[in-house]
C-alpha cells in the first residue's frame, strides 16, 4: 500500500523539477532577449519631406495650373490690358515736357536777289545748332552748349526764308528763354557776315512761354500701350503652335502589305 502513494509522490517532484528549470531557462531567455538592442530605427520624417523650394514650386505650380486651361485667345485680352496698364502708368510718372518756339526770318539786301535769302535760310539753319552760334547763347540761356544741343531744335521751310527753333524743358518758362537766347544767338552770328552775304537775319516771332505740355498725356500713353500689347499679344497667337497639330491622329495607319499577299492577289 505505501509503494504506490510513494511513486506518484516522487513523479511529481521530478516534474515539478523539470518545469523549475525550463520556467528559469525560459526566464533566462527572456531577460536576455528584452536586454539585446535593437538594430531597426524609426524613419526620420525630415528624411522624406520634400525641401522648402521645391514646396514653394509646387505651391505656385498649383495655383497656375487653372490659367494653363484657358482658352487661347485670353492671351490677346490679357496683353492688352498689361499694355494699357503700363502706358498708363508711365504717363502719370513721366515728367511732363514743355516746348516752346520762336522764328528767325532771312531779309535780302538792297542789291540781292530774292531767292539768295532762301538759300541762306537753310544754311543759317544747318548751322545754328553748332557750338559757336551756342556758345553765345548759353550766358543768357544759363545752361552748357552742350545741353542747348539735346535740347533745341531747328528746322527750315522749303518754301520761305525762315528759321524755326523749338526748345524743350521742364518749365514752361525755360522752354521760352532758350529758343529766345538760340535766336537772338543765331541773328548776332548772322550780323557779323551781312556784309559779305547781303542777307541778314531779323527775329520774326519771339517765344512764349507755352500753357500745356508737349509730352503725351496718360490716357494717350494708355491708348498706346493697349494697342502694343494687343499686337504682342496676337503675334504670340499666330507664333505659338496650335495644340491639335502637336497630337497625333486617332486613327492608324496600315503598313504596307508583305509579299506573300501580293502574290497571293
Amino acid at each position: 500500500m505505501s509503494a504506490p502513494s510513494s511513486a506518484p509522490s516522487g513523479t511529481t517532484k521530478s516534474s515539478t523539477k523539470s518545469s523549475g528549470t525550463a520556467g528559469g531557462t525560459g526566464g533566462t531567455g527572456s531577460t536576455s532577449a528584452a536586454q539585446a538592442p535593437s538594430t531597426t530605427t524609426a524613419p526620420d520624417a525630415t528624411d522624406t519631406a520634400p525641401p522648402p523650394r521645391l514646396r514653394t514650386r509646387r505651391t505656385l505650380l498649383a495655383h497656375l495650373a487653372p490659367l494653363t486651361r484657358l482658352p487661347r485667345w485670353t492671351v490677346l485680352p490679357a496683353c492688352a490690358t498689361l499694355g494699357a496698364l503700363a502706358g498708363g502708368t508711365y504717363g502719370l510718372l513721366q515728367t511732363p515736357e514743355y516746348t516752346a518756339t520762336s522764328y528767325v526770318v532771312a531779309v535780302p539786301g538792297a542789291k540781292a536777289d530774292p531767292a539768295t535769302a532762301l538759300g541762306f535760310a537753310q544754311a543759317y539753319g544747318r548751322v545754328a545748332t553748332q557750338l559757336a552760334v551756342l556758345g553765345d547763347a548759353q550766358v543768357a540761356a544759363g545752361v552748357s552748349p552742350t545741353e542747348l544741343q539735346d535740347r533745341v531744335k531747328v528746322a527750315t521751310s522749303p518754301d520761305a526764308p525762315m528759321i524755326s527753333v523749338s526748345a524743350s524743358a521742364d518749365r514752361p518758362g525755360d522752354a521760352a528763354t532758350l529758343a529766345n537766347a538760340v535766336s537772338r544767338a543765331l541773328t548776332t552770328s548772322a550780323a557779323h557776315t551781312k556784309d559779305s552775304t547781303r542777307v541778314k537775319l531779323l527775329p520774326f516771332s519771339r517765344a512764349v512761354a507755352p500753357t500745356a505740355p508737349s509730352s503725351l498725356s496718360a490716357p494717350v500713353t494708355a491708348l498706346v500701350g493697349l494697342c502694343a500689347g494687343g499686337l504682342l499679344g496676337g503675334l504670340g497667337l499666330l507664333v505659338r503652335p496650335r495644340a491639335a497639330a502637336r497630337t497625333l491622329p486617332g486613327g492608324a495607319v496600315p503598313g504596307p502589305a508583305s509579299a506573300e499577299v501580293r502574290g497571293g492577289a
